[in-house]
């Protein structure tokens, strides 16, 4: 997530955003101050969702680094959102049967030291790491993503330790993607809040694919401060990053593929002229976040902080519904 402006079309794993407001229950319709506007729809490309989604979350750093307190509130207020069955009515439309559905596994930590600065390839051998320790044993790597919680105050960088950062060069409304060098890669000092990705090992001669997600503690300057409480608006920005690796797992691959015509094969629902379903939202609330970022009803009970995520069904951000919407054929 970024506070600044994006160009037409980014072909970009990142959530992108411009602060906070208090709990408003949300019905089946449009989010408040947001006009239609279906030429944001999401399109699907073909290639592969995931409707029944497994997370698990992983908290980084040294002995210490996050308190049991932080890490319970993140834990329930992330498990109960993404298996809501209000908040998923809102993603049904998204697959053939109508019917997504998340199971949570429990947490764990991964201690050890950090550096301050954490970039993509930084994150990548974390995740290659736990491959390698047996830490992926148990889960179905196909249909799970890992989310990696980086402790207070440790800077979040979108780009790699060679300062390469991802983002699509056109601007054209083309879905098609591009690598370039920047002066200085996007980071939650600058409105970064985490992104999703994917790495390929290799086990027993087969290629694997395991999905991750990284956020930053948002707190102060660092990365999205959207509520009263950091564990708030670190919850809302893996609820955007767990719904767009369950809609547009493979982004990073068509970022991997550059300008290659098949780089489109790999994208899932995703947006020409908005991005993926969490990008949209964010990039059209601009610096009014507390349009998009609430605490929510929950259909079983309690509140969860969120980020609204983009409904084809009413060209814009909606909210928790009681009933889904006809599955969208795009």
């Amino acid at each position: 997530m970024t506070t600044s402006t994006r160009s037409a079309s980014p072909l970009t794993s990142v959530a992108i955003s411009g602060a906070s407001e208090a709990a408003e229950i949300y019905r089946a319709a449009r989010a408040h101050g947001f006009p239609a506007e279906p030429n944001l729809n999401l399109h699907n490309y073909g290639g592969r969702t995931i409707e029944h989604l497994t997370f698990t979350n992983v908290y980084l750093g040294a002995a210490g680094a996050w308190s049991a307190d932080d890490m319970k509130k993140i834990d329930t207020g992330l498990a109960g959102a993404m298996t809501d069955a209000h908040l998923n009515n809102v993603l049904a439309q998204y697959y053939a049967d109508g019917k997504p559905t998340t199971q949570f596994k429990p947490s764990r930590t991964l201690p050890g030291p950090l550096p301050q600065r954490v970039f993509r390839d930084t994150i990548e051998g974390f995740v290659a790491g736990l491959e390698t320790a047996n830490g992926l044993s148990g889960f179905d790597l196909a249909t799970t993503v890992f989310c990696f919680m980086l402790p207070r105050s440790v800077v979040l960088v979108d780009g790699t330790s060679g300062g390469h950062a991802q983002h699509d060069d056109d601007d054209d409304g083309s879905a098609n993607v591009a690598l370039r060098e920047k002066d200085e890669a996007v980071d939650s000092k600058h409105g970064l809040g985490g992104y999703h990705g994917s790495i390929h090992p290799k086990r027993g001669g087969k290629t694997e694919t395991v999905y991750y997600a990284v956020g930053v503690y948002s707190e102060g300057a660092n990365g999205i401060v959207a509520f009263d409480e950091p564990w708030k608006s670190i919850c809302a920005t893996f609820y955007h990053e767990l719904c767009e690796a369950r809609t547009d797992p493979d982004v990073e691959d068509a970022i991997r593929a550059g300008n290659d015509p098949k780089a489109n094969d790999f994208l899932g629902w995703y947006s020409p002229r908005g991005g993926e379903i969490g990008d949209i939202p964010m990039e059209e609330a601009g610096a009014n976040l507390g349009a998009i970022m609430k605490e929510v009803p929950l259909a079983n009970g309690g509140t969860a902080p969120v980020q609204l995520m983009w409904s084809n069904a009413v060209s814009g951000p909606e909210g928790p519904i009681a009933k889904p919407h006809q599955v969208v054929h795009a």
